[in-house]
């Protein structure tokens, strides 16, 4: 099935949207830097709010949003260039309660899409998280034994409580 093109009124409520964020904008000129020193990887779940969770504001942190909040090869990438880069000191490695991602098997969503798109989905890998204290574990372990990270920063996991807002430290 051929992607659609997309037309100017799909967008025109977010247009709008930004048009008035845009009139009180604060942040032109600033660095990329994290001033906090913080990065975070976590779910793209909208109940999550990685900023407002810890306190900071937009320039604090950088963060990295995936399904199940998983440390992915692309999530150690964006961690290894703010390490290097951007002054992150600390990494927070934050999944969620009541995921989706915990939900149902690879075969089940691979099911579940396919059903959506009216076409085979078999091939589409996703990161199914069986045991979410154990690829807590993992990915903590992951980021704190790489070449390039290791020492440079502090590492910690966290599981985000979606009904309380509270941070529960695993390690």
């Amino acid at each position: 099935m051929p992607a659609t093109a997309s037309a100017p009124e799909d967008f025109a409520d977010l247009l709008s949207a930004n048009q008035t964020f845009s009139e009180h904008f604060e942040l032109s000129g600033f660095d990329g830097i994290a001033h906090a020193g913080v990065a975070i990887v976590t779910c793209m779940d909208s109940r999550i709010d990685p900023l407002g969770m810890l306190g900071l504001k937009p320039g604090d942190a950088k963060i990295f949003r995936n399904p199940g909040g998983r440390v992915t090869s692309a999530a150690l990438e964006a961690l290894v260039l703010g390490v290097h880069l951007l002054k992150v000191e600390r990494i927070l490695i934050i999944p969620h309660t009541r995921c989706a991602m915990g939900s149902a098997t690879e075969d089940e969503f691979r099911a579940k899409v396919g059903a959506s798109a009216g076409q085979d989905a078999s091939w589409q890998g996703f990161h199914v998280v069986h045991d979410q204290v154990d690829a807590l574990r993992q990915d903590v372990a992951g980021v704190r034994t790489h070449p390039l990270i290791g020492e440079r920063a502090k590492v910690g996991g966290f599981v985000y409580d979606v009904d309380t807002g509270l941070l529960n430290q695993k390690f």
